[in-house]
């Protein structure tokens, strides 16, 4: 894949996953561009790409749209992961997660229209999905949804679509589906399942599964999101101006996580295998069964997963234990 020499702008670009887009694309020999104002983002997260002449961070905020004129100055590419993420946060404070995801959402896209970025790749979201019961999830199938946060990601859909058709600016949205990986925070009130597993289980603590564990979803290692980023920013003008779904194209329930999660830990300190696991209510908001459709991508992008959930989990596990 020849991608180097452009100039990237990657927003929320010290958050999980816009550090390792930074990581890549500057190994890549691109000018990498960080814009985020540190509201979920962590600085530790950059540590490795801080000094180096390629990189360049600005902290700004989306929802000031004379930080995203300036951001876009002179860039190539943006790859657009900034965002309040979580259902049950959409659902405390519904106007925040508006105000960040849709209205910084629309800054973005015009600031790249004005500044003649060639292409602008954001991160969607499998939540847009909804309640359709179809599976395994196709691009073109979407039900109602189910949450705030559910309803400003596919509001990023509608509005990408409408500045393809009105401003001729190529967009690729990625709905992500439950992505995982090095780098993901294990602590806060919304921090993703797995890194929280991970980390109670390591603390010998008891996790706790919502509802009875048969819920399932289409968990996704972070070295395939990234792959079909960089796919994205080279895709022919046939792959532009449309939505692609980035998992395994796979689903486990978490019933099955955990126990990956306790074999591969329990390597680290045998103990774990012992830890016994609580049963919660069902969280409000939450979409029963998720497991992705990958064939457009794999059509239209050449995109070609090579972390299933295992092989994923084998590589994160040994990372949270060198790193928590």
């Amino acid at each position: 894949m020849q991608l180097s020499g452009k100039k990237i702008l990657v927003t929320g670009g010290a958050g999980f996953i816009g550090s390792n887009l930074c990581e890549e694309l500057i190994n890549r020999n691109n000018q990498v561009v960080c814009l985020d104002n540190f509201a979920t983002g962590k600085r530790e997260n950059l540590a490795a790409i801080i000094n180096n002449p390629n990189f360049t961070l600005l902290e700004g905020d989306i929802r000031n749209l004379e930080d995203c004129m300036l951001a876009t100055k002179g860039v190539d590419y943006v790859l657009h992961e900034a965002a309040l993420g979580s259902v049950p946060r959409s659902i405390k404070d519904p106007i925040t997660s508006n105000d960040v995801n849709v209205s910084g959402f629309l800054n973005m896209l015009m600031a790249c229209r004005d500044n003649k970025v060639q292409r602008f790749v954001y991160a969607a979201s499998s939540s847009t999905y909804g309640d359709s019961e179809a599976l395994p999830k196709v691009e073109d199938n979407i039900g109602k949804p189910l949450s705030p946060y559910a309803v400003t990601k596919y509001v990023n859909e509608l509005y990408a679509d409408v500045f393809s058709k009105t401003y001729g600016l190529e967009t690729i949205g990625l709905r992500y589906f439950n992505v995982f990986g090095r780098k993901q925070d294990p602590n806060g009130a919304y921090a993703a399942v797995i890194p929280k597993f991970v980390s109670q289980l390591m603390n010998l603590e008891s996790p706790t599964i919502n509802g009875d564990g048969n819920y399932s979803r289409d968990f996704t290692y972070i070295d395939n999101v990234i792959q079909a980023n960089l796919l994205s920013l080279v895709a022919a003008k046939k792959a532009v101006n449309t939505v692609y779904n980035v998992a395994y194209g796979d689903r486990n329930t978490l019933n099955n996580l955990m126990s990956f999660l306790k074999e591969y830990l329990s390597e680290f300190n045998p103990k774990i295998k012992e830890v016994e696991v609580i049963h919660g209510e069902n969280r409000l908001g939450d979409i029963p069964h998720s497991h992705a459709s990958v064939d457009k991508a794999k059509d239209l992008l050449n995109y070609n997963p090579q972390f299933s959930l295992q092989k994923g989990l084998k590589e994160a596990v040994k990372w949270y234990w060198g790193n928590l």
